[in-house]
């Protein structure tokens, strides 16, 4: 792999720190300065927010003036947050607190754009793998975030998790100097095609194969979020199972997410993306018959291991599927749209998946998952019936 992509997955190792050092804390740190108990939650549902706001801004930004320079800017936003996460613990703030996760949550807009630099570093054949490679930065940032949070006084004292959101900011520091030594923007292809060039976003949309990618990535997300949302809840209130036992199922669940990435990028070539995204599709699928079956502390566990492969699967799959469907001089558009339709899902899905099982509880909260992975198999079935008929048309006419 070219240095660029190592770049990135070390960039993102400590770029994606936030997400996880604001699941971790954020509602702990809002119970301690929320006005009402209600609202403990809010800063960590305001991350998302401030992601899918960002994602259209972030990507117009890369097409008009590089991906380096933003990535460097989504990084600034990191120091930034984690200096107002500080602020917030020094004069007892809620508000800073909901500022600093919002601004933290528009920085990982920019990270989630790692992946597709990581593509354009490499030849297509190696997209698959150059891609992957980069979501292994988060499988260190699933475990260095919460780290961070417990740094110095942590939860205790008189400034709640100061040290914490000070060490956030560094880190996001130290993300800035490794992209501005490490990234060279010549791997790019910015400056060979007018800005808003290319054919129409509705004539790209007609093609089967840019939903099938964008399907694979956002059902993949949704029913990800939708299920493990749910699940420490399940655990706990309705299993009754201990709180460490869901924490220590979450953590082995984010592992499963990221770890198949040593091997999903080869998959993607060796086997190809439509069998790559029958297999995460399959790993969804098992995921909850398993889950349906029992409530013991195996049941969820095996089950979220198969969820997290699940997702890396269709993700990586999807990632690597949509460059197929867009030109050059396309690309920050239809990479804009894609990634506001993931974290969109994945939004809607954690935002809704604590009301639908306190509605229908976890048995009826997995079969509504059913339906948005038979949607996803449809979608990939009508691209690869296309497909076949396009190049069967076109070797007649040959």
């Amino acid at each position: 792999m070219p240095l660029n992509v190592w770049i990135l997955v070390a960039a993102q190792a400590l770029a994606m720190c936030t997400a996880p050092f604001i699941v971790f804390i954020g509602s702990i740190h809002g119970r301690i300065l929320a006005p009402s108990p209600e609202l403990a939650t809010l800063p960590v549902g305001l991350v998302v927010v401030g992601t899918v706001l960002a994602i259209k801004p972030a990507t117009w930004l890369m097409e008009r003036i590089g991906r380096k320079p933003v990535m460097l800017l989504g990084a600034l936003m990191g120091v930034l947050a984690g200096l107002i996460g500080g602020a917030s613990s020094w004069l007892s703030s809620f508000s800073l607190l909901c500022l600093a996760a919002m601004i933290g949550g528009s920085g990982l807009a920019v990270v989630h754009q790692y992946r597709f630099a990581a593509m354009e570093s490499v030849k297509p054949a190696l997209a698959g793998s150059a891609a992957a490679r980069v979501l292994l930065g988060g499988l260190i940032a699933a475990w260095l975030g919460p780290e961070i949070a417990l740094v110095g006084s942590a939860g205790q004292g008189a400034y709640p998790f100061l040290a914490g959101w000070l060490g956030l900011g560094v880190v996001q520091l130290l993300a800035m100097v490794v992209l501005a030594i490490g990234y060279r923007a010549n791997a790019e292809l910015t400056g060979e095609s007018p800005i808003g060039g290319g054919r129409p976003l509705r004539e790209i949309l007609r093609a089967p194969v840019v939903w099938t990618a964008i399907s694979g990535a956002a059902i993949g997300y949704a029913v990800m979020s939708f299920i493990m949302t749910a699940t420490p809840l399940s655990m706990t209130e309705m299993a009754g199972h201990e709180l460490d036992d869901a924490k220590r199922v979450i953590q082995i669940h984010i592992v499963a997410m990221y770890l198949p990435s040593l091997i999903s990028g080869w998959l993607t070539s060796r086997v190809g993306i439509p069998l790559m995204m029958a297999g995460g599709l399959l790993a969804y699928l098992a995921c909850i018959l398993l889950a349906f079956s029992g409530i013991t502390f195996h049941h969820y566990l095996f089950a979220l291991i198969l969820l997290g492969i699940g997702w890396n699967f269709l993700f990586v799959g999807g990632t690597t599927l949509l460059p197929r469907g867009y030109r050059d001089e396309e690309r920050f558009r239809v990479q804009g749209l894609n990634d506001l339709m993931v974290f969109s899902a994945q939004a809607t899905a954690a935002l809704t998946a604590g009301a639908v099982l306190t509605a229908v509880g976890w048995a009826g909260l997995l079969l509504v998952a059913i339906p948005l992975l038979i949607l996803h198999a449809v979608l990939m079935s009508v691209w690869l019936i296309h497909s076949r008929a396009l190049s069967a048309s076109e070797s007649s006419t040959d």
